[in-house]
């Protein structure tokens, strides 16, 4: 269990998915319940402290999206035990079971083929997690919903995009988990259809982080509705 610090928690049960969350546009997804906010950030406190990261050098407040953002700026000094992300950081001590996560997220690298920004969920430890791969190229490794199972990573995407395109813009993201339902569904932007969905209940409770494999970017405007574990 990892110490908590300045994260919010409450017991305010959800009223609007959407109006909540500043995601005006994405649908509320499943039969999930109104379930409580565990966690929100804008970053405008400037700390770190509710975080944890793989590499705490590699992640920074800045400056942007009309005020402060969690950026991570260079790649992370971290060598998983299996083929999976690199740059993670962590919402410290909220472990989650099904859940709703919505955000802002913009891509700061170059662009190619595997320009990638990460989503991780139900993380237990280094070598057993989930994780979302939002890339512009779909293949065998991007633009896909992923497990990390003591081995290298494998896509378990039941459908999926030929990628999602991205560019110097911010998106809104929403991942929602229904561990009853044992679906995961990713949203983007205004599209009210999924991005990509998967099937699978091997993993049904855990940490919650942003990221991505080995690329940079930014994040804002965070919020965590779910059942604690």
């Amino acid at each position: 269990m990892r110490t908590a610090v300045c994260w919010k928690v409450g017991i305010t049960l959800l009223v609007s998915l959407i109006s909540a969350a500043g995601c005006t546009g994405l649908p509320s997804i499943g039969d999930t319940g109104e379930m409580p906010l565990l966690f929100q950030a804008d970053f405008e406190d400037g700390s770190l402290e509710a975080w944890e990261a793989t590499d705490p050098a590699a992640w920074r407040i800045e400056e942007a999206h009309g005020g402060k953002v969690l950026a991570q700026f260079k790649q992370s000094d971290y060598k998983p035990p299996v083929r999976s992300p690199l740059n993670i950081n962590f919402i410290r001590d909220v472990e989650v079971r099904s859940f709703e996560l919505d955000l802002k997220m913009r891509s700061t690298t170059k662009d190619y083929g595997h320009r990638d920004l990460c989503l991780f969920f139900a993380y237990r430890d280094p070598s057993h997690f989930y994780y979302v791969h939002i890339a512009n190229t779909a293949d065998a490794h991007a633009n896909s919903i992923f497990i990390v199972d003591g081995r290298p990573r494998v896509s378990i995407a039941e459908t999926r995009t030929g990628g999602t395109k991205w560019d110097d813009n911010w998106h809104t993201v929403r991942l929602v988990r229904d561990v009853n339902k044992a679906t995961i569904e990713v949203f983007f932007d205004d599209n009210p259809e999924p991005i990509m969905t998967a099937f699978n209940s091997l993993m049904v409770w855990g940490e919650v982080g942003v990221g991505s494999f080995d690329d940079t970017g930014q994040f804002d405007d965070i919020h965590l509705r779910g059942i604690p574990r």
